[in-house]
């Protein structure tokens, strides 16, 4: 009877060679069958397609099948779920089983052999994403324009180094409780508090703990309540830390600053650093845009901007982005620079795959909450995705948010691990201005305006990020100081508890 080995090899011959070994798929495959623990240790790394042979795949996956059900598998058990498979008939029937087990050569190297069967479908999967690159590339015909087909090979070569990496493995309780025990060391030295990224506000650190990897954290408010301009003060923040830490001999893992990553679909680059030189020079952003300066605070600017160039912080403006191609970006700053935070302003200004969505505008928001939590859990990196609140809010008399006013979406709610909400009741207070009264007015319009007055002083400033969501700790509501003219939040301190000014 002729070597079904041989025969396998000469079917391959056929074509183009592919990288594979079928000697180490039968000898691997042989090894399981004498003894069937060997599929402990394989089977969380290798599956049935990382086979060359098409017969040798379906054999490992009756093997894992029996294994699953609690039975032996060996040629025996294993011989009835192939009577009927016309390519192992070619091999010379269910016999074929029996000389797998044969030698027993793959007992004594059985790990290496499935480390080297794996490692050779990976290289047959980087000689399939080259051919289907250049095919793309000469056809002229293709919808795509050359950039997004760059995206897409991106994304089929990161899939390929998904597969080489470790991710998903199973972790022992032991080596979790020593990543457990880390971040409690890191919440130690950084003075307590503290296990993830900062976000610069010791008051909204001490309520989150900062902002932990892997996390998906919704920032939302109403229009004019200051969302961005809190998303820019944390990643500015974050990014400053990450430069004293490294100048102060800090290692990288120990650092509670971070490298952002800042993708700003509504406004544009430099309407961002205006922001961030605004709040840092003290200058509001008016004055800067009109150019309405003196002497002094072109200084005060010229000095902030110098100390912002080497600022870690990557604004990605792009308009339009697809949920795929924000992905793809944000995995070659993370490649490239190392980056901890990613910041998405705002999450109803991306795309879905137009696939998933069929026009379902819920169903293409669920498709970016679950990809912008797998991109936060795929890189180990906080991602911050800013993200409207519906109308309602403006129907209650209480116009504080509430979960149920996140927009289009209750997947929103069930991705994240924080929800906050921004919240500003100055907004409200100045909107309900009553008419400004003249001397020729009466007492009346001039009461209900010093009223007003008096309802505008106890807001003025003041800002509340609600924590309507937390995964790691309590919810509740934490007081800020905002100043709208430089679009800075800052630490709300109460007079309260101020020293005692003397005279």
């Amino acid at each position: 009877m002729a070597d079904p080995i041989r025969l396998i090899h000469s079917a391959a011959e056929a074509g183009p060679q592919l990288p594979h070994n079928v000697e180490a798929e039968a000898a691997l495959l042989g090894a399981i069958m004498i003894d069937n623990r060997i599929a402990e240790d394989v089977q969380l790394k290798l599956r049935a397609d990382h086979f060359y042979e098409a017969v040798h795949g379906r054999i490992y996956d009756a093997i894992l099948l029996l294994l699953d059900r609690n039975m032996v598998a060996n040629p025996v058990t294993l011989k009835p779920m192939f009577e009927a498979d016309e390519a192992m008939k070619s091999l010379g029937g269910p016999a074929y089983l029996a000389q797998l087990t044969g030698s027993g050569a793959g007992l004594i190297g059985a790990r290496d052999f499935a480390n080297q069967i794996y490692d050779l479908a990976l290289l047959r999967e980087l000689v399939a994403v080259g051919r289907n690159m250049a095919e793309r590339a000469f056809d002229t015909s293709e919808a795509e324009t050359p950039k997004e087909q760059i995206e897409a090979a991106e994304v089929a070569l990161y899939k390929v180094a998904e597969e080489g990496g470790e991710a998903g493995s199973v972790k022992t309780f032991g080596q979790a409780t020593r990543m457990a025990v880390e971040l409690a060391e890191k919440a130690l030295n950084a003075g307590g508090g503290l296990s993830g990224v900062t976000t610069g506000l010791d008051s909204v650190n001490a309520k989150t703990g900062g902002l932990h990897h892997s996390d998906l954290v919704i920032l939302a408010g109403r229009p004019g309540m200051g969302k961005t301009a809190l998303a820019t003060n944390i990643a500015f923040n974050a990014a400053r830390r990450w430069v004293r830490d490294e100048e102060d001999g800090i290692p990288p893992e120990k650092s509670v600053g971070a490298k952002v990553a800042f993708f700003s679909l509504e406004m544009s680059a430099d309407q961002l650093a205006t922001r961030i030189l605004s709040e840092q020079s003290s200058i509001s952003s008016e004055s800067l845009r009109m150019g309405k300066i003196g002497q002094q605070d072109f200084r005060n600017l010229a000095r902030a901007a110098a100390e912002l160039e080497t600022l870690p912080l990557f604004i990605d403006d792009t308009p339009g982005l697809t949920i795929a191609a924000l992905r793809t970006r944000a995995r070659r700053l993370k490649r490239r620079h190392g980056i901890g935070l990613v910041v998405v302003d705002y999450l109803q200004l991306l795309q879905g795959s137009g696939r998933q969505s069929d026009g379902n505008r819920v169903q293409e928001i669920s498709e970016i909450s679950r990809g912008l939590k797998t991109l936060a859990k795929e890189l180990n990196v906080p991602v911050i995705a800013l993200s409207q609140l519906s109308r309602a809010v403006e129907q209650r008399e209480d116009k504080r948010p509430q979960l149920s006013d996140l927009r289009e979406s209750g997947s929103i709610e069930q991705d994240a691990d924080i929800v906050l909400f921004v919240y500003r009741e100055e907004y409200y207070v100045a909107s309900r201005e009553p008419k400004r009264p003249g001397p020729e007015d009466d007492a009346k319009t001039h009461e209900d305006h010093q009223k007003w007055m008096a309802d505008m002083e106890k807001v003025f400033g003041l800002s509340e990020l609600i924590v309507a969501k937390q995964r790691h700790g309590a919810t509740g509501k934490v007081k800020l100081k905002f100043e709208a003219q430089i679009t800075r939040f800052s630490d709300y301190i109460d007079d309260a508890y101020l020293p005692a000014h003397r005279d």
